[in-house]
């Protein structure tokens, strides 16, 4: 017999736990194991003023980043609807259900000023680092480098030549192209309107 569904009223309360969402094997479940971020606030206090509206919590900013970057996430704007709409992601910010995530811009004012300024990203970096190193998950005697390549998003309109070999006769020179720097192709438009 084919069931059909029952459209009743809503339950007034419900009970949901973000924990219990969030599988046990999960990679942020893993990483939060290593992340402290207890001093953080403290190291922060001289970039920050004594006078205006609080600003966003810069824990909740660091643990957005490092979801970005576990999960390849490059768009600031990208990664707050992410962890908008992500549970684990909730959870490894420690926002709960409905906790605010800040807009995009914020890491737009917060990463080349307050976080560059007081150089936490690097020491965050460098604790994450010596503590895996006695968890002994690395050794710290050797590295790699990722020397992937990556195909560039540009047309081949937007394409300029090696100057190496512009107006070389030589066999050898064989001219490549590279992509104009988005930058570069920003600041020659000239703009309307």
């Amino acid at each position: 017999m084919m069931g059909e569904r029952r459209i009743g009223q809503d339950a007034l309360f419900y009970e949901f736990s973000l924990e219990r969402h969030v599988p046990k094997r999960h990679l942020l479940r893993s990483i939060d194991r290593f992340v402290e971020l207890d001093g953080l606030r403290r190291e922060l206090a001289p970039f920050y003023s004594e006078t205006g509206r609080p600003s966003i919590d810069p824990e909740l900013l660091i643990r957005m980043l490092i979801v970005g970057y576990c999960f390849g996430i490059r768009s600031e704007r990208r990664l707050c609807e992410e962890v908008h709409l992500n549970l684990a992601y909730r959870w490894f910010c420690r926002l709960g259900l409905d906790g605010e995530v800040p807009d995009h811009s914020t890491f737009s004012k917060n990463r080349p000023g307050r976080f560059r300024e007081s150089d936490l990203l690097r020491r965050l970096f460098e604790t994450v680092l010596q503590r895996c190193i006695d968890e002994r998950l690395v050794g710290g005697e050797g590295f790699a480098v990722d020397a992937s390549l990556i195909q560039a998003d540009t047309s081949d309109r937007n394409r300029v030549e090696d100057t190496a070999c512009r107006g070389s006769t030589s066999s050898s020179c064989t001219p490549m192209s590279y992509p104009t720097p988005t930058i570069l192709r920003t600041a020659q438009t000239p703009r309307h309107g």
